[in-house]
Formats: C-alpha cells, structure tokens, sequence
C-alpha cells in the first residue's frame, strides 16, 4: 500500500525546511545540521502516515463488506433526507440545502469528515443552517451510514428560540386599515377568526364548509390532524365575501409559503406593526381561548390536535387575571338560593 511522502526536505541559505507536498506549503526546521533535519522530516512523516495508513485499512475492510460505503458523500445523505415526508417538508429541505453553508461538505465522503468541516458549518452562525446540519448528521447515523457521531450531541451550539407573540387587537386592525386588496384583508380576517396556519387557510376551499351544521373540516397541512370548529357569526360575514365553490383564496393559495410571509412583512411595516408573523394570528387565537376559559380539548379541536400553538398558550403564555374571591362566594350565594327556593 503505497502512500505519498507528505513533507520534502530541502535547504535554503544554509538552513533547513520542510514542503507539504499537498498545499506546498514551507516551514524552516531552524537547524544547519543535515542529520537533525532528517531525523525531524521523518518524524513528520511518520506522524502523519499512522492514521493515513488507519484510514486506508478501514476502507479496505469496510469496502469488502459494502463497497457503496467508502462512496458516499453527504450528498447523497441529503438526497435521501429530501426523499421523505410530506412534500412540504421536501420543499422545505429543499431550499435549506441550497445554501452554500453546505457547499464544504457536499461532495466530502462520510468517512473523511472530520469535526473541523462540521465546525466550519457552525460559523456560518444562522441557527436554522445548524439545525438542519444536526438533522442530516442524525439521519446518517441512524442509517449507519456513520460508524460514530462526527460531533457528540452536548457539542452542537445551543441557542434560545426567540419568545413568540399572539397579535394583538389593535395590531390586526391597523393591519386591515392599511390594506387595499380585498383578498388579503378577508386573509387577515379569516386568520384571526380561525386561527389557522397561513398556508391551510390559504388552501381553504368552499367544500371545507358545511352550512347545514355550521362547520369547517380541515385536514393540517403540517400534521395531517383534522381541525373542526363552528362558524362564527363575525367568521359567516368574512366567509359571505369569498367564493361558493373551489379555493376561498384564488390568487393567495398559489402563492409560496414564504413569498405571503415576505409580503405579510411589508404590510406590516407600513401599518407600524413590529415584533409579529402571519404565524401569530395562531398564537393569538390559541391566547384568547385560554384567556375565556374555552376547555383545551374544544381549543385542540379548532386548531388539529398536537398544535404547538396551544400547547404554548395553555402551558404558560395566555396572562389571565383571577376573578376576587367575593365574585365566588357571591355566585355560590346566589346559586344557594335559587336551589333552596
């Protein structure tokens, strides 16, 4: 098994150095003498052939028992990632591994990454590119496509996500105040009525609607749990304005996630409105159910089981302000007497 010499001896001026044959790079070994220089050149060498020579080994036994292995590069990790779940979940990783914080490990074979190219990854800084690094370096691990983590689990960065907010009252009717197209203000209007996410309400069609029991069923786009709730009279007269068959939102349902969310943006800069997402008309609506007491199971039945939303409301979020006790006690009074007459 044949490996190059890494460093080269050569004298220059009367002194020696060393030449990286791979980046030719030159470094003095501040001696004149010729046998110090080779006992140090070799030394170099040596260091480096060790585990050159383990990692030649391993590939020799490790492509006897699945020649595909020494192959693959992250690439294929990401292709195959990209294969799974819904296709909005394919999108989205889609778009994620198009940045170039991903370009140095790309083409990189799996048995030749070390953690200094994950670490180069980690400087890129955006906590959404580290996060779905972790994602790919798991899933190849769970393949086994990794003998061993790259980065043990209590080394990855840790970051605090940002404290999301419902918006408030005031804020959706600045909103609307603003607004010119019809589209997009029945869209705000239907958003704080429902409390769906952006990208179902978008996709809402009339045969979502049962008028004989005054409902709409959906399917989440995100979880495929079903979301039941009642038609509102304030929701019935947003619901009057939009289309009797097919999609509610003609021109918004064909639009991208992000490209209403850029837009969404805008429009709240122009109303002054700081600090909110499209996603938190869920957040708000999730907030006021808890603050009017609605049961959680009716609220996980508006919004499709498992929603973050409320779980995030009920858990601590809602602020609630406790009635006195005198307000009880006069109640249970009250209640006393009626029972007794």
């Amino acid at each position: 098994m044949h490996m190059k010499t890494k460093y080269t001896l050569f004298r220059r001026g009367g002194i020696y150095y060393s030449q990286d044959t791979t980046t030719g790079q030159q470094k003095s070994l501040r001696t004149r003498d010729e046998t110090e220089a080779l006992q140090l050149i070799n030394a170099r060498n040596e260091a480096h052939r060790q585990p050159v020579l383990n990692l030649q080994l391993a590939r020799a036994y490790l492509t006897a028992s699945d020649p595909a292995f020494v192959e693959r590069t992250w690439q294929n990790v990401i292709e195959q990632l990209q294969s799974r779940g819904k296709d909005s979940s394919r999108a989205r990783y889609a778009n994620v591994f198009k940045s170039s914080a991903f370009d140095g490990l790309r083409n990189k074979t799996l048995l030749e990454t070390t953690a200094d190219d994950f670490l180069a990854v980690f400087k890129h800084g955006k906590v959404s590119i580290i996060n779905f690094l972790k994602r790919l370096h798991n899933f190849a691990v769970n393949l086994g496509w990794l003998a061993v983590p790259i980065v043990a689990p209590y080394l990855w960065p840790k970051y605090e996500p940002k404290d999301r907010r419902g918006i408030t009252l005031d804020e959706h009717q600045s909103i609307l105040a603003n607004e010119k197209k019809a589209e997009w203000k029945l869209f705000f209007e239907l958003l704080w009525e429902t409390g769906a996410a952006q990208s179902d309400a978008a996709n809402f069609k009339a045969e979502d609607i049962d008028w004989q029991t005054r409902t709409i069923s959906y399917f989440r786009q995100k979880t495929g749990s079903l979301a039941q709730f009642t038609i509102s009279s304030a929701l019935e007269e947003v619901l009057k304005h939009l289309p009797t068959t097919g999609a509610l939102f003609p021109n918004l349902s064909t639009w991208a996630e992000s490209d209403r969310a850029s837009r969404f943006r805008r429009r709240c800069h122009r109303a002054g409105v700081v600090g909110v997402t499209l996603h938190s008309y869920r957040y708000a609506w999730a907030e006021r159910a808890k603050v009017v007491g609605m049961p959680e199971r009716f609220a996980q039945a508006a919004l499709g089981h498992n929603s973050k939303a409320i779980h995030r409301a009920y858990a601590k979020k809602a602020v609630i302000i406790a009635p006195s006790l005198e307000d009880y006690e006069r109640k249970a009074a009250n209640l006393s007497t009626v029972v007794t007459a």
